[in-house]
């Protein structure tokens, strides 16, 4: 049950806002101020999902960077991970084995967002070509209503972009005498060098840089949507960002207008479901253990046996890998994790 208001796990820092818009339950949930990163938004995932174990589908709405090329990608817009043919809309691209030329070959893969988000972005498609334009008129009629958004949230006059090799001097007060089916790329750094972000781009056919998507892709079947702010190069603009996130911020509201109320009445969820609260992905290169895994395995699929089994070690001898690997192993049979 969801209602409205702020709540909270006990033992966690993870606060949500139960909302409720277009008759769909909706728990809003924040990373901490301050706190960003895949791992952390997994972390996020896992409480919000283990407090509310019904919940079906999620969003991750925020900012991201922007990759100029032949699209037209600008501050203001918005760019949705919906996949390609073959892909799942999202790509760690930090994570990987790095080669001899120090290049990344990249690893792994996400899952894609759930078909009933997919169907959604559909409509919305068809609904823009026809004239409609819900996002715009969502932005609009939130700033009219709420005067103090204005100042902070309204589209700013001016968008400087540069070319990739110019780097921006932090100091300069002004930019008066300066030059003037993708994928949405995820990853623990924040991406601020233009060259670095066109290689990237080119290679994995990358539109937009964010930090979160990668830690709840595989926890929770989602859809990203990121306001762009700037251009992932050394002008950070932070005077867009306050529009940014309200433009994500109505493209996910229209996205639930069109999303069928009856998906989540018609597939009550299972009692029975499984909680899943592992805050790590399943590490694709964990290689030896065997006896060690075995042994534990063992141990725990005997009857009437103690319920807890601690992994003990010195630190770095690979205590957590151990159990993230039995932990996964042995998912299906449990019905808590």
């Amino acid at each position: 049950m969801c209602q409205s208001g702020p709540t909270s796990r006990p033992g966690t820092s993870s606060i949500g806002w139960c909302v409720n818009f277009y008759y769909h339950n909706v728990v809003v949930a924040c990373l901490p101020a301050g706190v960003y990163g895949t791992i952390s938004a997994s972390t996020v995932v896992s409480h919000t999902v283990s407090t509310f174990p019904n919940i079906r589908f999620g969003l991750m709405v925020g900012i991201g960077g922007g990759v100029p090329h032949s699209v037209d990608i600008r501050v203001g817009d918005i760019v949705v991970s919906k996949p390609p043919a073959t892909l799942s809309g999202v790509i760690q691209y930090d994570y990987g084995k790095t080669l001899r030329d120090g290049k990344l070959q990249h690893a792994g893969s996400l899952n894609k967002p759930p078909p009933v988000l997919l169907k959604a972005i559909s409509q919305m498609e068809s609904d823009y070509k026809t004239g409609k334009r819900v996002v715009n008129k969502t932005i609009l009629d939130a700033l009219q209503k709420n005067k103090e958004m204005k100042e902070e949230f309204s589209r700013p006059k001016y968008d400087w972009l540069f070319h990739q090799t110019y780097d921006h001097a932090r100091k300069e007060p002004n930019c008066s005498t300066c030059d003037p089916d993708y994928l949405i790329a995820s990853g623990d750094q924040v991406m601020k060098d233009a060259k670095t972000r066109d290689s990237l781009a080119q290679e994995f056919d990358i539109l937009c840089f964010e930090m979160e998507a990668a830690g709840l892709m595989d926890e929770l079947p989602s859809l990203v949507v990121r306001g762009i702010c700037d251009y992932c190069d050394s002008y950070k603009q932070k005077q867009w960002q306050g529009h940014a996130v309200v433009a994500a911020t109505a493209y996910a509201k229209a996205l639930l207008s069109v999303v069928p109320i009856n998906h989540d009445r018609n597939n009550p969820s299972d009692p029975r479901e499984m909680l899943w609260m592992v805050p790590f992905r399943k590490n694709p290169r964990f290689i030896g253990r065997v006896l060690e895994i075995k042994e534990i395995e063992e141990l725990i699929m005997q009857p009437h046996v103690p319920s807890k089994i601690a992994v003990c070690g010195l630190g770095g001898v690979g205590r957590t890998q151990i159990a993230l690997e039995l932990a996964y192993r042995m998912r299906d049979k449990y019905s808590v994790y």
